[in-house]
């Protein structure tokens, strides 16, 4: 397939002018493809060639002007137009496409609980082309009329509002100008809960199925969902520019969600069957004012290349956590920030695959490699970038300048370059030179304290390993004069801030020296972070009793990036969380630490005899936490308690009671996560079976329970069992993009690294092959997931390095390994240092 280089993009943009899509879909040929008839009026501003794209089963026809052309002149996923005139076109397309089982284009799922089937598309940089033919590129905005022919038991949502006129058949309401990309539909069975606010039509939609789940969430939902709309509308000028707003909770998505305008779709993991934590309640809301920012960034001012996807992701990055913060009940999102998503950017950061917030154009020539931008940088890192920008800008010129933005470039394409130029309007600081220093750079700065103290002063020296400037806040600590609180508490005794660098380097202030020092207090800024050498005793002894959530979690980030960078050692990291995880009482906190702890520390960066000794310290501090929330006080703290238990059970008899028994003593009671979860350990313990899984699967026959039986039967410790799950990956491709990732899941245990060793020779050519038969997300997918990181040695480094060499790898694929392999080199390193 030819990807679309950033040169042919501009060129057919400065020829063409597209004003108008009318596409007809028809859903009823059968379960393989579809049928879909696209007509495009477009200007041409001079006599010239170009050409459109499309990727049919079958194309059956093609006119132009009403002439028509050969539709054998299609070469992979281009029609030529060549000699065309100036002036006002029309071409018409016929095709039958593909239904796709990988999450790209037209996805097709048919439910296992009911048999009911449904589609959706995800069109996302060249998919579009899988679905109806179109000049493909975002900054060829046009207007798109959509009709489609359903089964007469179906519904079908568009990005305006969808009407049924009878027959099966529908009409969706015009769009505004936008891009190819964002074009939505969604047809199936679903169930709906509506309402209206602000004058518009809102619903929410998921799978027949699920409609229990979501009735017992919807209020929530669409309280979230109303009032982030709302305060969207008290920051932004323009009104939210679309004639409705609907959110579909849509099966095996590959991403957390779409900012299709009007049709926002969603995994619909968010419609949860079971128990989960407050904080996972907070992501889900996170996510939907995450996308509800797009409509505002990426729908209305669209980038003009994928250069700038960081105008898209870093934006709704930063809006989504600071507008959940200011108008829900969820009000401290940048904890679960700072744990969960931070580190992701740090670690992305240090790769050699690193890139600036904002590329250089150059560096993003096609659309294959702008792909790979999708990462840690692009959200985390480029929305602690924004939010360090608001703390040396201010909040009211940085809206002033975002209003500005959307005045100037509504329903039309902008460039970093305009942003910074409208940013620049509101305020008299230089913006220019802020974002040539945090948002074409690469890797992170570190701030290193260092206190010296006389008798009635101390001062505090901040050494800057880096480039970038950064407004701070310092926080002081003494310990607590409360007996009854303990005696390893503190309390805040004041908070500063200062500029890094500064004219002054050193800041001197009164009084005997604070017991703890915490650089960056308040994680405004994006570096990391070294105490001086009492401050990080301190740290280390009263971490738990330290006030406010936010900076506990800098802290824990502050040991995470020690442990990765071999200053701390993973024993000390598992000490500290031993003596502090009990008394913790952040659920964001208290997860990411253990996931850290598990993943990290306990998988990778401690050697297979030191393993059993950290699983047992997590054990323990499970344990602990489970017996702390015996009289019920805090069942999200239980619940994220007992799933890592399970996690890291090394005797099956105890995890074996609890599934007998449907139940954890004094609860919770097993629902279908739990139960999967548990039955995934037994099976990497070799204490279940075949018999037992296709049990389970009958009580549970939904899709995840098949995929929670895909990732039980892959984790079986036999010869047998790991050839059938390395066939259904790797050979057989009959596997949807989630029964490929839960497959993966289960294949690789640390605790079977005998046992599956002789397939890490085989990953390399096996996952080239499938990348290039089954394409991207499947391509993520495998590098993903099925890549052998439990198998930590200098031989399976050396295969992978060879691979990068050797293996024709297309670039999702290679991206992924060459994630993983630093990944890989860093574990060896850290076991190394140790």
């Amino acid at each position: 397939m030819s990807v679309l280089t950033r040169n042919e993009a501009q060129t057919r943009a400065q020829l063409l002018d597209v004003t108008r899509y009318t596409i007809d879909l028809d859903l009823t040929a059968g379960e393989e493809t579809f049928d879909s008839r696209t007509v495009i009026h477009f200007t041409a501003h001079a006599a010239g060639d170009t050409f459109v794209e499309l990727k049919p089963a079958t194309l059956r026809s093609v006119t132009l002007d009403g002439q028509p052309l050969d539709p054998d002149l299609l070469a992979e996923n281009r029609y030529p137009l060549t000699a065309l005139t100036a002036g006002p076109h029309e071409l018409r397309t016929d095709a039958t496409m593909r239904y796709s089982r990988t999450g790209e284009g037209m996805h097709r799922f048919t439910d296992p609980t009911d048999g009911e089937t449904y589609v959706y598309t995800q069109l996302f940089m060249d998919d579009v082309q899988r679905v109806f033919t179109a000049f493909d590129q975002p900054d060829l905005k046009s207007v798109f009329e959509i009709s489609v022919t359903a089964p007469d038991s179906w519904t079908v949502l568009g990005n305006g509002i969808a009407e049924h006129t009878g027959d099966g058949h529908w009409t969706i309401a015009p769009t505004p100008l936008i891009s190819t990309y964002l074009v939505a539909v969604a047809a199936g069975p679903w169930y709906s809960v509506t309402t209206e606010h602000a004058g518009l039509p809102f619903g929410i939609h998921c799978r027949r199925s699920l409609a229990p789940y979501l009735d017992a969430d919807a209020d929530e939902i669409l309280d979230i969902t109303r009032a982030c709309f709302d305060r969207y509308h008290e920051k932004f000028d323009e009104p939210y520019p679309f004639d409705s707003y609907d959110q579909a909770f849509v099966p095996e998505f590959n991403a957390g969600a779409m900012e299709n305008p009007g049709l926002v779709t969603f995994r619909d993991e968010f419609v949860y069957r079971s128990a989960v934590t407050d904080t996972e309640r907070q992501t889900r809301a996170m996510v939907i004012s995450h996308e509800m920012a797009h409509m505002w960034f990426g729908d209305l001012v669209t980038l003009s290349w994928w250069d700038d996807i960081w105008l898209n992701e870093s934006f709704a990055e930063y809006m989504g956590y600071q507008t959940l913060t200011e108008a829900t009940r969820f009000t401290d999102t940048w904890v679960d920030f700072g744990v969960a998503r931070k580190g992701w950017g740090y670690d992305a950061d240090q790769r050699p695959s690193t890139h600036p917030v904002a590329p250089d154009p150059d560096a993003v020539p096609d659309t294959a490699s702008a792909l790979l931008n999708f990462d840690g940088i692009s959200y985390a890192k480029g929305a602690s970038a924004l939010r360090q920008l608001v703390a040396w800008l201010g909040e009211k010129d940085f809206l002033a300048g975002i209003n500005t933005h959307f005045a100037r470039h509504k329903f039309a394409n902008a460039t970093l370059a305009d942003f910074i130029d409208n940013l620049a309007s509101a305020t008299d600081r230089d913006v220019h030179a802020w974002a040539a220093q945090w948002l074409r750079t690469t890797g992170i700065d570190t701030l290193t304290a260092h206190v010296a103290e006389s008798d009635s002063q101390w001062s505090l020296t901040v050494d800057r390993d880096g480039s970038r400037p950064h407004r701070i806040a310092v926080g002081s600590y003494e310990h607590s004069l409360d007996t009854q609180s303990g005696p390893d508490r503190l309390v805040l005794r004041e908070r500063f801030e200062i500029d890094v660098p500064h004219n002054e380097p050193t800041t001197t202030l009164p009084g005997p020296r604070p017991a703890l020092l915490v650089l960056n207090d308040g994680d405004l800024t994006y570096a990391k972070v070294r105490l001086d050498p009492q401050s990080w005793d301190t740290a280390l002894r009263c971490l738990s009793g330290i006030p406010d959530p936010l900076t506990r979690a800098l802290l824990w980030n502050t040991a995470r990036d020690m442990v990765r960078d071999g200053e701390l050692t993973p024993a000390a990291y598992l000490s500290a969380a031993r003596t502090h995880l009990p008394h913790e009482t952040d659920l964001a906190v208290v997860q990411g630490v253990l996931s850290f702890a598990a993943h990290h520390i306990a998988d990778r960066f401690l050697t297979p005899q030191d393993r059993p000794t950290a699983l047992a310290t997590l054990t323990a501090i499970c344990r602990d936490l489970i017996r702390r929330t015996e009289d019920g006080s805090a069942p999200g703290l239980r619940l994220i308690a007992v799933r890592h238990f399970i996690d890291a059970a090394t005797q099956p008899d105890g995890i074996q009671d609890w599934l007998a028994g449907g139940t954890v003593p004094g609860g919770p009671e097993l629902d279908p996560e739990l139960r999967w979860r548990i039955l995934t350990r037994l099976a990497v313990l070799g204490a279940t079976d075949e018999t037992a899984i296709d049990a389970e699967l009958t009580q549970d026959p939904s899709a995840t329970g098949q995929e929670g039986a895909a990732r039980c039967r892959a984790a079986l410790p036999t010869p047998e069992a790991k050839a059938a799950a390395w066939h259904a990956m790797f050979t057989d491709d009959t596997l949807s993009n989630y029964l490929f990732t839960a497959t993966a899941q289960g294949f690789w245990q640390p605790e079977q690294d005998t046992l599956v060793r002789e397939y890490v020779p085989r990953y390399y050519p096996d996952a080239t092959a499938l990348a290039i038969r089954r394409g991207p997300a499947i391509a993520d997918a495998a590098g993903r997931y099925a890549f052998p990181a439990t198998t930590v040695d200098t031989q399976s480094l050396d295969l992978g390095t060879r691979a990068l060499d050797d293996q024709p790898l297309i670039p999702a694929l290679r991206r992924k390994l060459v994630d993983q392999l630093d990944d890989l080199r860093r574990a060896l390193t850290v076991r190394d240092a140790h």
